[in-house]
């Protein structure tokens, strides 16, 4: 869409694709499995209309950005370090971190990990209805 820019950085020997738009204060926003920077296309622009610098990854062997064919390095480490390195590469201390699914398990492990990259978390999770309207006993 209008004002969003495509950019790849080489990160943790990953090229890393993300989406950015805006300037101000960094939110990141980090999809689910199996989504990609997509999924937060109704919020980059809003977002970065309200006076933030939205930055939207693809997450480790998700879209565009690349990953390794081993499963061990998709551990915990790995993605947090993804993370920092991100916000090394955009030139930030700490953001805003909003994440929904498996992104909010990483967002919830860097908050573990350096709290003193976290400026906050904002918590999306998609809410679990039964496909039957019959009530359980």
């Amino acid at each position: 869409m209008a004002g969003w820019s495509h950019r790849y950085a080489r990160i943790n020997d990953l090229d890393v694709h993300y989406v950015e738009q805006g300037k101000g204060p960094l939110v990141v926003l980090l999809h689910g499995f199996p989504h990609l920077w997509f999924s937060w296309r109704h919020q980059i622009g809003p977002l970065a209309d309200a006076g933030f610098r939205v930055v939207a990854p693809d997450m480790r062997g998700m879209g565009r950005t690349s990953g390794p064919a081993d499963h061990r390095e998709y551990g915990v480490d790995r993605i947090v370090g993804d993370l920092v390195g991100l916000l090394d590469h955009l030139g930030e201390e700490k953001a805003v971190f909003s994440g929904l699914d498996f992104g909010l398990f990483a967002a919830y492990d860097l908050a573990h990990h350096h709290p003193e990259r976290v400026a906050g978390l904002i918590a999306l999770e998609n809410p679990f209805f039964t496909p039957s309207r019959e009530s359980r006993r």
